[in-house]
């Protein structure tokens, strides 16, 4: 039987479309999973949306739509750009399925019976967009220390978490497990700056909004974030609270890798563990805090206007060269910078020059040389050995990366295979070998090792730019290629295919103006059409009744909230003509 592996992503939070900074997580997730195939593991990849909160509340009050709607409508689009990258998770779930929410009530039931979690009163530091408490001691000038946003003070009756009961357990795994947290940096940060300092129990549920799953024996509440979010790791694979586990959950928990955004390390390596401690089960091999992918001038951001999205990128690089992008330009343990300049060089030097014009040139000839004939190698020179010994090294190279989680590493191996390649073509000079009083027996050689150099490049690149690989399969005349089959050099086809460019070479200045010119089209489409959106409630006129209408400035004496409503404001209005009192439902505004 195959060795399992057990990876999952962070599950995207169902607030708005992501960007390609959190797109980012699924293509490196995806990249993982492929490999781990290629080593002829089991794999099982889950990812998903997190869909419930104050947040998402509030953004369904102010679109006019009910919870459940939003996030139908943001998962959705969720899956859309997981499937638009071309990524191959084996199960794609979300928190308002009612099994989760079952299982969820009976997690919380479990932990409170057996007195991990107990009542309490929770008065703090609040941060809305992080749905997170703070004490003052925690802020950082003032503000949340993970968003860097406004605080406001607030007070609500919550259920409590007794983190502090596995603070002693959880230092002690982390220390006998130095693989847990990784990179090591992300595990110094956690020891450090929160275990040593002494955890605090936890506040697991809220009282303050009613989008979320309802603690069963106590309806005024329901059950928060880390136990909701995170336990969706264990749910959708089988585990049961009352302990008749799916076979499925004996066979893959616990998960190999978790492999979520540095900024929530925390969650996934203090609280998530101690839950599973009060469960009963086993903690996750290792929790994989990756960098982010970051603009010139800092992290995405919708009010900076620098925000750049999957499919917008996809529309104007392709898939490949967008997947390409993300996973190279972003080093082990630093954050990596996006931009469509930086894209549009790097598609030019590697994909288009080094990749491309190789295939397409060692192709070309081949047909050109031989009617596309692909003829056995002659006699070795120190030259093709070299070359040869470069190319069977490459698929251990990358397997030890890869291991390691060195993706960017991973893909530089496989480049320096192709530029070798491409130096032994004007080291062997083709051209040249193929007049016709040339040395077309070397030639046919030289061919041969190209194709064979490309073969195993293209094997190496599955992973990574999936549907370029198949296309290169194509072209040189082989099928699908395996892992072993990348650590062997002689299993070239008979025929290769017609040749066709894989990148076209990119007029950067060019594109910058045909981007730019789009980019404005379509923010002054978005202003048009916000200001041809119709406020609910409010009739319309044409322009004979509007000049009917008489306009009157008016003074406000006096505004103030009508007892027992939320929406209406008690007006006093001094219009010239006497004083006149009237109702407003604007006070939701």
């Amino acid at each position: 039987m195959a060795q399992k592996y057990y990876l999952t992503t962070a599950i995207a939070y169902t607030s708005a479309k992501p960007h390609i900074g959190n797109t980012y997580e699924i293509v490196l997730a995806d990249a993982i999973a492929r490999f781990k195939r290629m080593q002829g593991y089991d794999v099982c990849f889950q990812t998903g949306t997190d869909e419930h909160g104050e947040k998402i509340q509030l953004k369904a009050e102010a679109a006019g739509i009910t919870p459940q709607q939003h996030v139908d409508g943001v998962a959705g689009e969720i899956k859309r750009i997981w499937d638009l990258m071309n990524t191959t998770y084996d199960r794609f779930i979300r928190t308002t399925d009612p099994m989760h929410e079952k299982k969820i009530q009976k997690i919380f039931k479990k932990l409170y019976d057996q007195g991990d979690i107990y009542k309490s009163e929770y008065e703090g530091m609040y941060c809305t967009p992080c749905e997170s408490f703070f004490t003052e001691s925690q802020l950082v000038d003032g503000k949340c220390p993970d968003c860097g946003r406004e605080v406001h003070p607030a007070k609500e009756e919550a259920y409590f978490f007794k983190l502090s009961k596995y603070a002693k357990k959880l230092e002690e795994h982390i220390e006998n497990h130095p693989e847990f947290i990784w990179p090591p940096a992300r595990k110094n940060e956690m020891i450090n700056n929160f275990i040593k300092p002494g955890l605090q129990d936890l506040c697991v549920s809220r009282t303050s909004f009613n989008w979320g799953i309802p603690v069963d024996f106590d309806p005024g509440h329901v059950v928060y974030v880390w136990i909701d979010a995170l336990s969706n790791y264990i749910t959708f694979a089988g585990y049961d609270p009352d302990g008749n586990h799916s076979e499925e959950y004996k066979h893959y928990w616990p998960a190999d890798m978790h492999l979520i955004g540095k900024d929530i390390v925390r969650f996934h390596t203090i609280y998530w563990p101690c839950i599973l401690m009060a469960l009963g089960e086993p903690l996750p091999k290792q929790v994989f805090g990756h960098p982010w992918l970051i603009m010139s001038d800092g992290k995405m951001s919708k009010s900076k206007g620098n925000v750049l999205y999957a499919d917008d990128l996809v529309d104007l690089f392709g898939v490949d060269a967008v997947r390409y992008f993300v996973l190279h330009e972003i080093p082990y343990a630093s954050d990596g910078i996006i931009s469509y300049e930086l894209m549009m060089e790097r598609i030019n030097a590697d994909l288009a020059n080094i990749l491309g014009n190789l295939v397409n040139r060692t192709v070309s000839m081949t047909n050109k040389y031989f009617g596309g004939e692909i003829r056995c190698a002659g006699t070795e020179t120190a030259l093709d050995k070299e070359l040869k010994t470069i190319a069977l090294e490459t698929a251990d190279k990358v397997e030890a990366h890869m291991d390691a989680v060195h993706i960017a590493d991973a893909i530089d191996d496989i480049f320096t295979l192709l530029r070798r390649a491409n130096k032994y073509v004007d080291e062997t000079e083709p051209w040249i070998l193929g007049k016709p009083d040339g040395d077309h027996v070397r030639l046919a050689t030289v061919l041969y090792n190209l194709l064979e150099c490309i073969r195993i490049a293209a094997a190496l690149l599955k992973p990574f730019m999936p549907e370029t690989a198949e296309k290169i399969f194509a072209q040189i005349g082989v099928g699908d290629q395996s892992l072993s089959d990348a650590k062997e050099f002689g299993k070239a086809g008979s025929q290769v295919g017609k040749p066709e460019i894989l990148f076209a070479r990119i007029d950067i200045p060019k594109k910058m103006e045909e981007i730019k010119a789009a980019n404005e089209a379509k923010a002054m489409k978005a202003e048009t059409s916000k200001k041809e959106e119709k406020t609910e409630g409010i009739a319309t006129i044409g322009i004979d009744d509007f000049a009917k209408v008489a306009l009157r400035a008016a003074k406000i004496l006096s505004c103030e909230p009508l007892p027992k409503s939320d929406k209406l404001l008690v007006m006093k209005i001094d219009n010239g003509q006497g004083e006149k009192q009237g109702l407003s439902g604007i006070a939701q505004y």
